[in-house]
């Protein structure tokens, strides 16, 4: 597999970079299941899900038939889940486990490591799509949710191996930027996504040209993606290439009609960036609201490319879970603008700050929200002639995503004079 043909969840540090790699991870989870089918589900939610399989004929045969389907998308070496019993078990033992360290030979996302065999069959791409599906797996996202906000998560925080607070974790995380308490438990975190969602520390992440409000400043700290141009209201964001579709992007939002034409920058996020948004702009929010959506839905329009960095992310950013902000900018050459925050597979809570509010003004580069539990892709959106030109840190680099991050308010374009 090459550099530029590898699978984006991958590149962004949330699988295993080797298939087997990942293939071995799932195989010890599967042995710690035991023989006993007939145990009780430890958590309410496991068995609601499981309800829901008994009593819908619909879903019951999307879930049984894309265990058995081979994935489309990439090459497995062996079917390693048998049955939906034996899936929503491991579903189960992860809900209050805490992701560990792991520099891509672990897995960052368990539960999408559990589910990737059927993110890439025909039958699972339906049922990911589906609503019932959907609010189910919602449910399920909320009660892990629930346990990592809590004191219970913090067991990964410690200086083993696989430990948050180990020195090689300390270097890649680079947690000297970050505030924390060095001398304090679990250095002050009181739980797993207090630490995901840590804070940078003042003057860790200067904002670009503060005077100067021509220049557009990175909302996230991520890798360039892709930059759309002469963007369409409608579009057939599933195909191949995935061009963007503004009505759908923006959840039918009102302003749409104010962007068609105008451009789209994307990036995505790895699950070691810092994982907080910031405002582009200084300007004034008009509208921030969080857009339900899908959770584990893969493209699959691009056959063994489904879900690599050339393909799902701009379909993720039309259908799954995302906030959206549209943003009145204090210079009007530049106008409205939106910030788009997409949530992926199970990093999908997008939790926008309080004081996020219409009529609420923000200063460029100030602090918007943020994912809990990692981050996937972001997009911001602009009408149309407002960017004369885009830094060069944050046009696309072919084969490069890991090494051409672009930090949170650094320099990511310069705005047209009016």
């Amino acid at each position: 597999m090459t550099r530029e043909s590898e699978d984006l969840k991958r590149r962004g540090g949330w699988l295993p970079h080797d298939q087997d790699e990942l293939e071995s991870w799932l195989d010890g989870r599967i042995d710690r299941l035991g023989d006993d089918d007939t145990a009780p589900y430890r958590h309410p939610v496991i068995q609601e899900f499981a309800d829901l399989i008994d009593r819908d004929a619909i879903v019951r045969m999307y879930m049984t038939r894309m265990i058995e389907e081979v994935p489309q998308t990439r090459q497995y070496s062996a079917r390693h889940i048998e049955s939906v019993g034996q899936l929503l078990r491991l579903i189960d033992g992860v809900l209050d486990t805490a992701p560990e360290f792991s520099e891509g030979a672990m897995v960052t996302t368990p539960l999408t490591g559990i589910l990737d065999w059927t993110m890439g069959t025909r039958s699972g791409m339906a049922a990911y799509r589906d609503p019932r599906v959907n609010a189910i797996l919602k449910k399920v996202l909320d009660a892990w949710a629930e346990f990592l906000n809590g004191p219970g998560s913090l067991s990964v925080l410690n200086d083993s191996p696989q430990g948050w607070m180990s020195e090689k974790a300390r270097e890649v995380v680079g947690i000297d930027q970050f505030e924390h308490d060095p001398n304090a438990e679990h250095w002050g975190f009181t739980s797993w996504n207090d630490f995901f969602t840590r804070r940078l520390k003042e003057g860790a992440r200067p904002v670009d040209s503060p005077d100067d409000d021509a220049v557009v400043v990175s909302a996230c700290e991520s890798t360039p993606y892709r930059i759309g141009r002469d963007v369409a209201r409608h579009s057939e964001f599933w195909i191949k290439n995935q061009p963007y579709s503004l009505q759908d992007l923006l959840a039918d939002d009102e302003s749409v009609g104010e962007f068609v034409g105008g451009t789209v920058y994307q990036g995505f996020l790895s699950a070691l960036n810092y994982h907080r948004w910031h405002s582009p702009v200084a300007g004034t929010v008009v509208r921030a609201y969080v857009q339900p959506g899908t959770y584990f839905s893969e493209a699959e329009s691009e056959g063994a490319e489904a879900v690599e960095a050339t393909a799902s992310q701009g379909y993720l950013a039309h259908v799954a879970a995302r906030a959206i902000i549209l943003i009145q900018a204090d210079n009007p050459a530049i106008g409205l603008m939106a910030v788009v925050p997409v949530g992926m597979v199970e990093v999908s809570s997008c939790v926008i700050g309080d004081d996020i509010v219409p009529g609420h003004h923000v200063g460029k580069g100030d602090e918007l929200g943020y994912f809990q539990f990692g981050g996937s892709t972001e997009c911001l959106v602009f009408r149309p002639g407002v960017i004369q030109e885009f830094a060069l840190g944050a046009i696309p680099q072919t084969g490069a995503a890991g090494e051409s991050v672009l930090k949170v308010r650094s320099r990511l374009a310069v705005a047209a004079q009016s």
